[in-house]
């Protein structure tokens, strides 16, 4: 019977990957960013290493929800005092000064929850709102995204 061959950590190698969020849905972007952060799709996947890679996301204010999911969707936050739930919609957050914020909260919520490695593998996440980055010295590779399939693009 042959075991299992889990990675090691210094046996693994990050790549840095580029992304342009420009007219993409939202939520399929964010799935796949957390597969790319998590490295399920690599073939040497470790379930308790951080395998993924560094993904930048440039353009995060440029990203579309379909439906009315912009002016209904709704995020909560809690002061910690009594009555202290502030809601937002997703419109303001994106108008608003911080709109890279809808994009981390996205990905943020579909890697494992609250664990040490959800964070290491959150803190390989680097999004800028406009199209600058300063991530030129690790040579990143440009994805496509919205050419992998018609539905990540948002048609109006």
């Amino acid at each position: 019977m042959k075991t299992t061959k889990f990675l090691k950590t210094a046996e693994v190698e990050k790549k840095w990957i580029i992304i342009d969020a420009e007219n993409i849905v939202t939520g399929r972007l964010a799935s796949f960013i957390a597969m790319r952060l998590r490295g399920k799709h690599l073939p040497t996947y470790t379930p308790h290493i951080d395998c993924g890679d560094n993904v930048i996301v440039i353009n995060a204010e440029k990203v579309h929800f379909t439906g009315k999911k912009r002016s209904d969707k709704i995020y909560y936050r809690h002061t910690g005092y009594v009555g202290g739930l502030k809601e937002v919609t997703a419109e303001k957050v994106l108008d608003g000064r911080f709109p890279e914020r809808v994009m981390r909260k996205a990905v943020q919520r579909m890697l494992p929850k609250e664990s040490p490695l959800a964070r290491k593998q959150l803190s390989n996440l680097h999004i800028y709102a406009g199209p600058e980055h300063k991530h030129e010295a690790q040579k990143p590779e440009i994805i496509d995204f919205a050419a992998l399939n018609p539905k990540n693009v948002r048609r109006s």
